[in-house]
């Protein structure tokens, strides 16, 4: 892979403006951490206070509506995050999933609609315990994304620009269990070969696919040495600066040796 390492925060349902420290402290941090691509994603009363003053991050948000506009009380459009200063958004994640009920065709919808809005995504995919246990995880988070995954034609500019992936296993999140390094090797490279089936050699190629399941400082290296890592969506360990800089430092270490 040609392109930075990308490291990026779900700061999930936490955070007020008391936290906005510990982001000040990231984007201190991220400066001096060139060749790694640090970002978050606060909830969305964060994303303006981080957005106004980071310099050197990007904020995003942790989901959007398909809809551009209307009767839908509660929900945020990829507009409106884009005018607070999201560069991106999340999307598919297994708990809008799971606690949502969002079915593909939703996450599809609301990743044409971010594209739009001039967003990047970070589309999610992943297993439940259930699944991997039957044997058919590679089968199923496949089959999960090529449904969530708008088809190259929708996505406008430099496909590898505007999409990420992360793959994250369900069972992993939020357990302090991550997958082992030959469980994430044959996923990513499963993804891979899709990513290079749906949008072309070039681009399916250079797509970053980031790997979220309990990354923490003393896993981090191990997992970005496993082949098609390009990233980490860090949850819990995001929450702070010295745990979160921990892991994007795992990540730059490559590239300083």
């Amino acid at each position: 892979m040609t392109r930075r390492p990308y490291i990026v925060g779900n700061w999930k349902m936490h955070g007020t403006r008391a936290m906005l420290s510990e982001a000040r402290a990231i984007d201190r941090a991220a400066q001096r951490h060139m060749k790694v691509e640090v970002a978050l994603a606060p909830p969305y009363t964060l994303i303006h206070p981080i957005h106004r003053e980071a310099e050197q991050i990007a904020v995003g948000a942790q989901d959007c509506h398909h809809a551009e506009g209307g009767a839908h009380t509660g929900d945020i459009s990829a507009a409106m995050i884009a005018d607070a200063g999201a560069k991106f958004v999340i999307l598919g994640h297994s708990e809008r999933r799971q606690d949502h009920g969002e079915s593909d065709a939703l996450v599809r919808a609301k990743a044409e609609a971010a594209l739009a809005a001039g967003l990047r995504i970070i589309m999610c995919c992943g297993e439940s315990a259930e699944t991997r246990d039957s044997g058919k995880a590679v089968a199923f988070v496949k089959r999960q994304l090529k449904a969530s995954l708008p088809p190259a034609d929708r996505i406008p500019g430099e496909i590898a620009d505007r999409i990420t992936v992360a793959y994250e296993p369900i069972w992993a999140i939020g357990t302090g269990n991550a997958a082992t390094t030959d469980d994430i090797a044959e996923m990513h490279a499963a993804i891979r070969a899709l990513l290079v089936e749906l949008l072309g050699e070039e681009q399916g190629a250079e797509v970053r696919i980031l790997y979220g399941g309990s990354v923490k400082p003393d896993n981090a290296a191990e997992i970005f040495a496993v082949p098609e890592v390009g990233g980490a969506l860090v949850g819990g360990a995001s929450l702070t600066a010295d745990s979160f800089m921990g892991i994007a430092l795992a990540a730059s270490e490559p590239f300083e040796n």
